[in-house]
Parts: C-alpha cells; structure tokens; sequence
C-alpha cells in the first residue's frame, strides 16, 4: 500500500492593483507642474485639463485637492487651480533642504546595505541614463522619482521620503526641455549610475559627495542651466 501525499497548494496568483482614475490624473497633472508645462501663476481650469487627459472632471478636480494638500497648486475657488510661482530663492531653499537631508542619507544607506548589490536601482539608473539619452522627459522624471526615493525608503524612514518627496513635487525643472535638446541631460542620467557604483562599493563618503554633486546639477536644471553654478 502506497502513502499518498497531500497535493500541494496552487500557488497564489498575485493580484494586480489597479490605478485610480484619480491617481493617474495626479501623476500626469503632478509631471506637468514639475516640467512647467502648466504655466506657474496663470489659473488653469480643470475641465481644460480633464479634457486633455480624455477623463471626466471628479478624478481631475480629486486629484487637484490631493496636490492642493501637498502646497504644490492653489485651489481658486470655481475657477480651477493655480502654481505657484517661485522664486530662486524658493528654489535655493529646496535644493538645500533637500542637501541637508539626502547627503548624510546616502553614507547610511551604504551602512544599511554593507556591500550588498541593488540589481533593481541599477536597472533604474541606467533607464533614467536612457530615457534622458531618448529626450523622454516623463519617463526621465518617473524613473528619477522612483530612484531618489526608492533609496531612501531602504532606511525604514518614511517622513523622510515624504519630505524628499513634498520637495521633489515643490520645484520646477524648467531646463530640462533644453538640456535634453541639447543632449546635456544624459550627464545627469549618468550621475545615477556612480552613486550606486559607491553604494555597492560600500563607500558611504563617496555615495554622499556623489549625491551632493548631482543635487547641485539638479539645481541647475531648475534654473535653465547645466551646473549650479554656472
């Protein structure tokens, strides 16, 4: 007589999450502000922009309220919505809350990974390198996103990455039309691929120079220009 062993479970299809018809529109209304594709201090009507996104207007005017939350639009009341205008002064805080914060962040996630590789930040760094070499601008910003804040959620820290985040969505990137013109943007791609060439080194003090580095020339980027300083 033979033992029949239990059948084992079918593997568990894993469920895909659907995205909201709201979080799409703020993601794409997000990308816009941040690219200055939405004029910064001119109202903006949000049945214009739900009629460019092909939706209808509650995801939009939902999505609007998300961002209004965040300080990144200003809701006009039964008129739409307004960005912001700022300053380089505005954006000279930004840079330099976001030094003060993500420069001593990178030396800790170094400590946290101790040499460990991170296959999937690499993938990452080179499609930013790519899509900056494409001219793609929306993939460039996603990835760039996902990439800075992916990092740092290795910390367990999550104020922190909403901070970086808020930050992130607060400046505008009003060069990188003509830096990605002029084939200048590729450099900052690039800059991605040595901050985690540092991090799997185990090097904490190089991954933080390296960082601070790119967050000079992303400053750059803000104002139109290739370097900070320039």
């Amino acid at each position: 007589m033979t033992n029949s062993r239990p059948a084992a479970p079918a593997a568990r299809t894993p469920q895909l999450k659907s995205i909201s018809l709201r979080e799409q529109a703020r993601e794409a209304v997000r990308t816009q502000i941040v690219l200055g594709q939405i004029e910064p201090g001119q109202v903006t009507s949000v049945i214009t922009v739900a009629a460019e996104l092909g939706v209808s207007v509650t995801p939009v005017r939902e999505a609007v309220m998300d961002l209004a939350n965040l300080g990144i639009v200003e809701v006009i009341r039964n008129r739409g919505f307004r960005v912001p205008v700022l300053t380089d002064h505005d954006l000279e805080e930004i840079f330099r809350l976001r030094t003060m914060l993500e420069v001593p962040a990178m030396a800790e996630v170094v400590q946290a990974l101790d040499g460990a590789p991170v296959p999937r930040f690499r993938q990452l760094a080179q499609e930013i390198t790519d899509a900056a070499r494409e001219g793609d601008l929306t993939a460039f910003l996603d990835l760039d996103r996902q990439f800075h804040l992916g990092l740092l959620e290795l910390l367990g820290n999550r104020r922190l990455v909403t901070i970086i985040g808020q930050l992130r969505d607060q400046a505008r990137m009003q060069g990188l039309q003509k830096l990605a013109d002029q084939g200048e943007l590729t450099r900052s791609g690039e800059e991605h691929l040595d901050i985690i060439d540092a991090i799997e080194s185990g090097n904490g003090e190089l991954a933080s120079q390296l960082m601070r580095k790119h967050l000079a020339h992303t400053r750059g980027i803000w104002a139109g220009r290739s370097e900070a300083d320039s």
